[in-house]
């Protein structure tokens, strides 16, 4: 786990070297390492475009393209300096990259890759068919950065620059905002559920890295001197995609590394597999697809991954700390709090309160009021009816238990109220507001909060982490103040209240643990304290005690009342009955999509017609 003293010792190692470039390279191994930051700064965009954020892009290399040819165009026939072309070729990068984002953030699966493509060779051959844009052959005498500067001062420079880029990333993936990037990838559903506009969210991450592609495109354009549309086609585009795999898709670092190798083994292979097969051609490409085979089969995640894994499993041998990792969750450090760590209990929220604000609190509904209620509320798939003329009631301070076989029509009536599903007929009807039709993000905006039949976590955050997420709509710090740290107070906040929230659940000990090695029941019980980080006013739970021991079900029925008690409604769906009937207020029994039975644990216990059609067979 980095600590705020090793962080900046890193920065200042790195720094130190940026700034030694100029007096131990050469003119040619300055030009390298200038385009081998290059390479990396767009590269990180990509990291945080599809390794962090789910999104697969083969058209990178295009707004690298767009900000090279505007601040080009610019300082080589306008006259303009090259310091105003950045912000003009981030413009129009960035700009284009929303206009595509407006179509392409709401496309998945195979068809996000293949627009991605065809907007990637259109611009291609649009760099070489523009007017004024010296056609596929280019054009050259473009001013470099800054008058006079020799290569191994614009090397240092780039350096620089690759290593704020760097910072403010790692800033990002240590934030509220990086946390809801990393749920677009894992699951879209769970992330509408904790309020994440995730189209929005998409667009934003694609715009971020088409921006920092166009600070590459920028800095491309002064070092090279020279724009052409080759290396902004789709070649190029993949090589970025090279980049990152070889890398590390997942890691900041690995799109340092990826760039590294990238480079490196394109300037030797562009001179020796010529001579070694005596004829011309791309034939590094066929060498780095050899290398990303040889990545996936021996360092699926990466080389920059598997090395940290490795020296950290050497430093565990030889039982010293383990080293830096860059961008990942799990290494941000508090404003004036050290972050829970496994063998020390976390702050408590009385000591955070010296250093964070309260999150905004909902106001709680008068005990007894109508919460949620479903009318006739019917969803029919085709010809298939799975909910029929569904009325619901759930008040504040009560725990309402659906129960039914598989197959009853329990998660479709969930995802009925969650808005994960829109009904084919009936109404909805949350604190006295009509529902039905929005979506899950408005629905969790009012105040419900829910988990999921089948466990939807991020498996590879920590489980600080994980809860955190559900306090996504209590705190407002976007990108800008993510990556300028000035979202500090706000985080220590959220990440407070996640701690409390562990705490309740019996999560504790496992904070700095990744989600995904916990057991299944433990798993459920990070959902129920994220979705206690939301604040609700109702609470969904699809079949909380499943996978749990003893011991665990009675601790979570204990919590359950406590939320009753402090007025919060309650939804459960669960098919241990002993459980329900020793929790539940009220219960209503479905089965075959309709509601048969609804009252109190003892008159279902007696209704004939629950006896006959259900309650033997599942109990």
């Amino acid at each position: 786990m980095t600590k705020p003293g090793q962080r900046r010792t890193l920065i200042v190692a790195a720094l130190a070297v940026s700034a030694a470039l100029p007096f131990v390279l050469t003119e040619y191994e300055a030009t390298l390492a200038s385009f081998t930051g290059i390479a990396a700064i767009a590269a990180l965009g990509l990291v945080l475009l599809t390794g962090v954020s789910g999104q697969t892009s083969f058209g990178h290399a295009t707004f690298v393209g767009l900000a090279a040819y505007t601040t080009a165009w610019m300082s080589r026939y306008g006259g303009w300096s090259p310091v105003a072309g950045l912000p003009a070729g981030l413009a129009i990068a960035g700009g284009t990259a929303f206009l595509l984002g407006l179509i392409t953030s709401r496309i998945s699966g195979h068809y996000l890759p293949l627009a991605t493509i065809a907007w990637c060779a259109s611009f291609f051959y649009l760099f070489g068919i523009l007017p004024g844009l010296g056609g596929y052959n280019g054009f050259g005498e473009i001013p470099p950065l800054f008058p006079g500067i020799s290569t191994g001062t614009a090397a240092a420079l780039i350096g620089v620059i690759l290593i704020a880029v760097t910072i403010l990333a790692a800033n990002l993936l240590t934030s509220r905002t990086g946390r809801a990037m990393r749920a677009l990838a894992q699951s879209r559903i769970m992330a509408e559920s904790v309020g994440i506009d995730t189209a929005r969210l998409a667009r934003s991450t694609f715009v971020l890295a088409a921006l920092l592609a166009g600070l590459a495109g920028w800095l491309f354009a002064h070092v090279q001197r020279y724009v052409s549309p080759a290396p902004f086609g789709l070649s190029a585009s993949i090589e970025y995609v090279f980049m990152v795999v070889i890398g590390g898709v997942s890691q900041l670092g690995g799109a340092i590394v990826g760039a590294a190798i990238v480079v490196l083994l394109r300037d030797q292979l562009n001179d020796l597999l010529p001579r070694l097969l005596g004829s011309s051609g791309n034939f590094e490409t066929v060498a780095f697809s050899l290398a990303v085979i040889a990545s996936l089969q021996y360092a699926p995640r990466g080389i920059a991954p598997a090395a940290t894994s490795l020296w950290r499993s050497g430093n565990r041998l030889l039982n010293r700390p383990p080293p830096a990792k860059l961008g990942l969750p799990r290494d941000v450090s508090w404003p004036g709090l050290a972050r829970p760590s496994t063998t020390t209990p976390p702050p408590t929220l009385e000591r955070a309160a010296a250093h964070a604000r309260s999150l905004p609190v909902r106001p709680k509904p008068p005990r007894g009021s109508l919460i949620l209620q479903t009318t006739a509320l019917e969803k029919r798939f085709g010809g298939l009816i799975a909910a029929r003329s569904i009325d619901l009631a759930v008040h504040a301070g009560e725990i309402v238990a659906l129960i039914g076989p598989n197959g009853a029509g329990k998660s479709t009536t969930f995802n009925l109220c969650s808005g994960a599903l829109a009904p084919t007929a009936g109404s909805i009807r949350l604190l006295d507001q009509p529902i039905q039709g929005q979506g899950a993000r408005a629905i969790a905006r009012r105040g419900l909060a829910r988990t999921f039949q089948h466990v939807k976590l991020l498996p590879e955050a920590t489980v600080l982490d994980n809860i955190a997420l559900g306090g996504h709509l209590r705190a407002r710090a976007g990108f800008v103040r993510s990556m300028l740290r000035l979202d500090r107070t706000e985080e220590a906040a959220l990440l407070q209240t996640a701690c409390f929230q562990a705490g309740r659940v019996g999560l504790t000990d496992v904070l700095n643990a990744p989600a995904g090695t916990l057991p299944l029941g433990r798993q459920r019980l990070v959902e129920i304290a994220r979705g206690l980080c939301l604040d609700p006013s109702i609470f969904l739970l699809d079949e909380p005690a499943a996978g749990l021991r003893l011991q665990e079900k009675q601790a979570l029925a204990e919590l359950l009342r406590a939320l009753r008690d402090e007025g919060m409604a309650i939804l459960l769906v669960e098919h241990d009955m002993d459980f329900v009937m020793d929790l539940a207020d009220r219960i209503a029994v479905m089965d075959f999509g309709e509601k048969i039975a609804d009252g109190p644990p003892g008159q279902i216990q007696d209704d004939p017609v629950v006896r006959e059609a259900y309650l033997g067979g599942v109990a």
